[in-house]
């Protein structure tokens, strides 16, 4: 399913402001860089036909708890699309979300410059689940099959792809690190009422 940022429950704070680190050809995760605790790992496409430069997987503060989400930060202007586009695309794309050859659904989120995948949600806040971030951590391949251009009636949908290795750069240790970041205390503390 696809969303639009811009309506009116979907516009996240923590989603803005936020532009994707410039990558030196590194294949695989690559922490944030100069930090004691990074909050967020990038990685480079081992292979794409779609005009997806990096992806991200970044710690995002929800309304009830820290989490993580997985953005597509977009390479041009315009939306998500294949590079070789000649027909229109859908209003409402699909992704499919491939890890190590096992598939699970996920949404898509648009904001102007990148996309969200996410598999559940805290609130109005997109973040990808528990068991997603263990295929992650665990998993060597992941793939990202899109479902984005109108078919004519009856026509067989076609599936645009982006490919990245999980092992490759910090790997495995680089979701674990960034997974400890949601699970550090929130910022958002209950006021515990005072004796009188």
């Amino acid at each position: 399913m696809a969303h639009l940022f811009g309506r009116p429950l979907t516009l996240f704070a923590g989603l803005i402001g936020f532009t994707a680190p410039a990558m030196a050809g590194a294949a695989g995760w690559g922490l944030e860089p100069n930090v004691r605790d990074p909050s967020y790992a990038v990685a480079e496409p081992t292979s794409t036909d779609l005009n997806v430069e990096a992806i991200v997987l970044s710690c995002e503060q929800g309304p009830g708890r820290r989490g993580l989400q997985l953005r597509l930060y977009l390479s041009g202007d315009g939306p998500l699309a294949p590079k070789a586009a000649t027909a229109a695309l859908k209003d409402d794309p699909r992704v499919q979300v491939v890890v190590d050859g096992t598939s699970q659904s996920a949404d898509l989120l648009f904001a102007d410059d990148f996309v969200v995948v996410a598999d559940t949600a805290d609130g109005t806040m997109p973040l990808l689940s528990d068991a997603f971030l263990d295929k992650l951590q665990t998993g060597h391949r992941l793939e990202f099959k899109f479902d984005l251009v109108e078919k004519s009636g009856g026509q067989a949908p076609s599936f645009a792809s982006t490919v990245v290795d999980l092992q490759g750069g910090a790997g495995s240790r680089a979701v674990k690190v960034v997974r400890h970041c949601a699970d550090e205390p929130t910022q958002h503390l209950a006021e515990t009422p005072r004796g009188r």
